[in-house]
């Protein structure tokens, strides 16, 4: 007869547990016991598994401990986990029965320690230079006098007040402020979008788009600017088609997006001050160009006057002319006449050096005598015709010097009207009551006196022997 009590034979009381029952035994027990921990230890073999899942191992210099995120918190980690990286994990303890083994379940991660965070820092600058984000011939020029500055940062802080009171003080511009959280969770995707927003706004509406953006926020420890130093801020910038200028932290704090930004600046006032010139040294700098531009105009003109009043000075009156072309006229008459005689002496001589060696040069003396005459005619009419010719020019020279005389005017009816000093009068706008003038006309002058309009019925009587002209 087998006994069923299994407490029979035993020398103990303890009960007999299958391996199910122990496992989950000690799984209730070590959750219970360790529902929230943290550890710290070194990252140790990491892989991302086709679900979506993060498995890893925490180890340190005496233990491991094998650790596990499941997708839904693998999206929610403040960093990307690595191997050598030195974290924090946040989750709880259970246990793998399937294998004996216990292992924590990952709900945050964090960096543990500067060092840690300097060289992640480290090993991403040198990822991102040898991409060529950080390259100065991709940097953009900051425009000289924005229309529209953008400003990404928070918007309770101390920083945002202080780049609308740099940029009051030096030059007032329309500002836009996207808030954003600068530290903490989600920031750095935040911040990212921000940048983006801000380079798809088309000019529409009421809403304009920036002329160049600024990505500012106060000082603070690695830990607190580390959003700044996320790829997807980096790349943000780096894609951006606004220029950005970066003022993160104090000036001796440094980012990655001060690599990538067109312009780095030490403070967030610092960067408002790069933003927009002072308005005050842009108004004098265009008040001295414009003094400057009246004096060189000034200068021209004078320069051209004197020019102009030495060209006058140097151009001959119809008088000169005239006397030049008399005094060419008879110059030419007297050397004519000289030449002429000459010719008819040369030509005697000739004759009479012929005619001695001739013997009865009758017939060769009157051929001679022929020709001598038939010379002397054709020199005689070509004289003529010279003179004829230099004649018919002085006359139309003193015919056109005539057609200038204002005494052609006053044939056609006209009058010279001269004043006491004997100017002539262009305007009557310069005249007034009982002016003493003097009226020219072609048979003759006479003084006359500017009188007022006459009255209706009435007229003024004029003094005898003298004319009235208005």
């Amino acid at each position: 007869m087998i006994d069923d009590d299994p407490f029979a034979n035993s020398e103990h009381n303890l009960p007999v547990l299958s391996v199910a029952e122990i496992s989950l035994s000690l799984k209730r027990t070590v959750e219970e016991s360790y529902a929230r921990v943290r550890v710290r230890g070194e990252i140790s073999g990491f892989k991302r598994a086709a679900s979506g899942h993060l498995y890893f191992a925490l180890k340190d210099e005496n233990a491991v401990l094998d650790g596990v995120c499941w997708k839904g918190g693998a999206g929610k980690l403040g960093i990307k986990p690595e191997d050598g990286m030195d974290v924090i994990a946040t989750g709880r303890l259970t246990t793998y029965p399937g294998r004996s083994k216990y292992q924590i379940v990952v709900e945050s991660m964090e960096l543990a320690g500067v060092g840690a965070l300097l060289k992640l820092l480290e090993d991403r600058r040198l990822k991102l230079l040898e991409e060529g984000l950080f390259d100065a011939a991709r940097k953009r020029a900051v425009p000289y006098l924005p229309d529209v500055i953008g400003v990404v940062t928070s918007p309770t802080g101390a920083v945002i007040r202080d780049i609308l009171h740099r940029l009051s003080d030096r030059f007032p511009r329309h500002v836009l402020v996207w808030p954003t959280p600068v530290q903490g969770e989600g920031a750095a995707e935040k911040i990212a979008a921000a940048i983006k927003g801000f380079n798809a706004i088309e000019t529409v509406d009421n809403i304009p788009r920036p002329d160049v953006l600024i990505v500012a926020r106060g000082g603070g420890s690695l830990e607190d600017l580390w959003a700044f130093n996320e790829e997807c801020v980096v790349r943000a910038v780096a894609e951006s088609t606004i220029a950005v200028i970066s003022a993160i932290g104090h000036e001796t704090d440094t980012t990655l997006i001060d690599y990538v930004a067109d312009q780095r600046a030490p403070t967030p006032t610092a960067a408002a001050e790069m933003a927009v010139p002072v308005r005050a040294d842009l108004q004098a700098a265009v008040l001295s160009m414009s003094s400057r531009l009246v004096q060189s105009i000034n200068r021209l003109k004078t320069d051209k006057k004197a020019h102009l009043d030495g060209f006058i000075r140097g151009l001959a009156g119809p008088e000169r002319m005239l006397e030049y072309a008399i005094q060419r006229f008879d110059e030419w008459s007297e050397r004519l006449g000289r030449g002429l005689e000459t010719g008819l002496s040369r030509q005697a001589a000739r004759l009479d050096q012929l005619s001695a060696g001739l013997r009865r040069p009758d017939g060769q003396l009157r051929e001679a005598r022929a020709r001598l005459e038939n010379e002397t005619r054709a020199l005689k009419s070509a004289f003529d015709n010279r003179m004829k010719d230099k004649a018919q020019r002085l006359q139309n020279a003193g015919a056109l010097l005539e057609s200038y005389s204002f005494e052609r005017v006053l044939d056609r009816g006209f009058a010279l009207i001269t004043d006491d000093k004997g100017k002539p009068v262009t305007s009557v706008k310069k005249l007034k009551t009982g002016d003493a003038l003097s009226m020219r006309l072609i048979d003759g002058e006479k003084p006359v006196i500017v009188g007022s309009k006459p009255k209706a019925k009435a007229k003024r009587p004029t003094p005898p022997g003298q004319g009235q002209l208005l």
